[in-house]
């Protein structure tokens, strides 16, 4: 079995989750939707909370624990804190750049998005050189 910790999955999973709701809230919620082209009452209109958020949450437990299989046991802070922010950089904002190239994003986008992601893992790297 491998040897990751579950509590440093769970608390990674856990900041990206709060993180996600003040950074798609009050951070950024506003330019985000603009972006989009939506307004609120648009972006809830048939949203399945439970569906929505139960997802999330799952999407990110499994990404906090293969994040954990990736530094192994006991990475400490600088390795996992590094890695959390290249995952985000290097993997999860050019792969998105790829995207909204073809896609005919806005860069605005492109940064909130991606910013997200790199804030997002650095905090789950954070957990695991804390408690991994």
């Amino acid at each position: 079995m491998p040897d990751v910790s579950l509590v440093a999955t769970l608390a990674g999973t856990v900041l990206g989750f709060i993180l996600g709701a003040l950074w798609y809230g009050p951070l950024f919620g506003k330019p985000w939707m603009q972006e989009m082209g939506m307004t609120a009452e648009e972006l809830t209109k048939g949203f399945n909370p439970a569906k929505a958020y139960g997802l999330t949450f799952l999407a990110g437990l499994l990404a906090a624990y293969v994040f954990g299989l990736f530094v192994g046991p006991e990475p400490g802070m600088t390795f996992a804190t590094s890695a959390g922010f290249a995952v985000g950089l290097f993997w999860i904002a050019t792969a998105q750049a790829t995207n909204y190239l073809f896609e005919n994003k806005s860069l605005r986008l492109w940064w909130i998005n991606s910013g997200y992601h790199i804030v997002r893992f650095t905090l789950i790297g954070v957990a695991f050189g804390l408690l991994g």
